[in-house]
Order: structure tokens, then sequence, then C-alpha cells
């Protein structure tokens, strides 16, 4: 007769068995198996680039803080005749009424980027909403134009952020190049590592706020266009359509508006 020895991860791996079988048990004829339920949600992920066989781009600054370089950013911008997207938050829209219109006028994408820069997952639904909204309404108020873009704070989000966003008619954007310049990388850094990462369809995140992007924008322009790329702003990259999104976040139209 063989006897078999039981070592006490093995008796917790097969009481872990027996528990999830449990777990797996027929209510009025219905199986309910809560662990595979939860491992089938399936992840709504936001636009972080677009699948795209014409070599264009898109550069986007994120607005939420100070407001001491915008000035010599759109110079440089008109400098090289380039349109940028700009995500701006409400309370620096409240601050700086002027540069929002600024932008406007120079013929840039100005975009949500939430009221008060909070971390949307760790809200209410409503709350949400209501961070998109208001910020909505304080850009229409001085541009005359309602955001169709929604950058998230920190670039956080889960499916009930995006399908908020979804639910407004509004697109959520993301980045696939990450310039890293709020971390004061310098012009070369910054550069390098936007012009070495580029791909048809890509989109680019920088700071209008950050302390060496001005310094790095000129060279970033000149690299991106030496590579054949058009620079376009996000809005007209981004194809108006059916849509969806593969698990890198890359934007393919399902069927497109005529």
């Amino acid at each position: 007769m063989k006897i078999f020895s039981l070592t006490k991860k093995e008796i917790l791996a097969a009481m872990g068995a027996f528990l999830i079988a449990g777990a797996a048990l027929s209510v009025g004829g219905a199986t309910v198996n809560k662990a595979v339920t939860a491992a089938s949600t399936v992840r709504d992920i936001p636009i972080y680039s677009v699948e795209t066989e014409e070599k264009k781009v898109a550069i986007s600054f994120d607005a939420a803080w100070g407001n001491e370089q915008t000035s010599e950013l759109l110079d440089i911008l008109e400098q090289y005749n380039v349109k940028a997207t700009f995500f701006l938050v409400g309370q620096w829209v409240d601050n700086y009424p002027d540069s929002v219109k600024e932008i406007a006028a120079k013929g840039h994408d100005v975009e949500n980027h939430s009221d008060t820069h909070a971390h949307l997952p760790e809200l209410s639904l409503e709350g949400m909403k209501t961070e998109i909204v208001n910020c909505n309404e304080k850009i229409r108020a001085l541009t005359g134009k309602c955001p169709t873009l929604f950058r998230p704070p920190y670039g956080d989000y889960n499916n009930d952020v995006v399908g908020t966003v979804k639910d407004l008619d509004m697109y959520c954007i993301q980045w696939d190049v990450d310039s890293l310049d709020w971390k004061d990388l310098s012009a070369a850094d910054i550069t390098q590592r936007v012009t070495s990462k580029l791909q048809n369809g890509s989109i680019v995140l920088l700071h209008n706020g950050a302390k060496n992007t001005p310094e790095a924008l000129p060279s970033i322009i000149e690299g991106i266009k030496a590579q054949g790329y058009e620079l376009v702003p996000i809005s007209e990259l981004v194809p108006k359509g059916t849509y969806q999104t593969d698990h890198e976040g890359r934007m393919n139209i399902v069927s497109s508006e005529n």
C-alpha cells in the first residue's frame, strides 16, 4: 500500500480548488462562477494612436498649472506653421482666459483635461461627468466651440471614465510618445525621446509648463518633418466614425462617416 503525504502548501492548494469549484453553484438553474466572470471583463481602452497609412502625427500639450511658456510655444508653432492640440484644465482656463483665446485664435485644438485635474476613477459616474462638462462649458464660453477630445488627468482611467467620455460624444485621448519633459530632461533628450519613437498616427505628449520644452520644440518639429511626417492637430488625425481600439490603444475605424 502506498501512502501519500501532502505538504501544507499542497493542502492549501487543494482547498483553494475546492472553494473555486464551490463558487460555481447552480442557483435557480443558473451557474454562477465569480472568478470566471471577473476574468472575462473587457477593458475599454482610450485612443493612444491612430491606425493610418498616412505619415501624420500630432503634437499635444497638457496645461494644468503655470502659464509662463505658453506664448513662447505658440510663437514657435506659428513660426513653423504647425497646428497642435492643447488639453486645458478648467481651473487653468479660469486663471488664464486670454491664453485660451490666443490658443484658439491661432487655430490650435482647444480641448478638455478635466475641470480640477482630479483622479477620475476615484469619482462617481456623476462626478466624472461634472469634471468633463464643467471644463467643456468654460472653454465654450471663451472660444465659442465645445471640445470633442478629452484627456484624463495623470493618464488615469477605467471603463467608467472611457464610457462617460463616449456618452458625452467625445473621444478619450492618451498618447503613444511620451516626451517626459515634465521631468526637466534636457532639450536634446526630450527631442531624442520624441523623434525616435514615432510611427504613423502617433500622438506626442508635451506640457506647456515644462522647463526645457520651448528649447526642445524647434528641434522636435524639425526632426519630425525630417522623417517625412506631416504635423496635424489630433482633431484631424482622429477619423470620424465607429471605431475600436486594440490592446495597445491603437484606433481602428470600423465604419467611417461620409
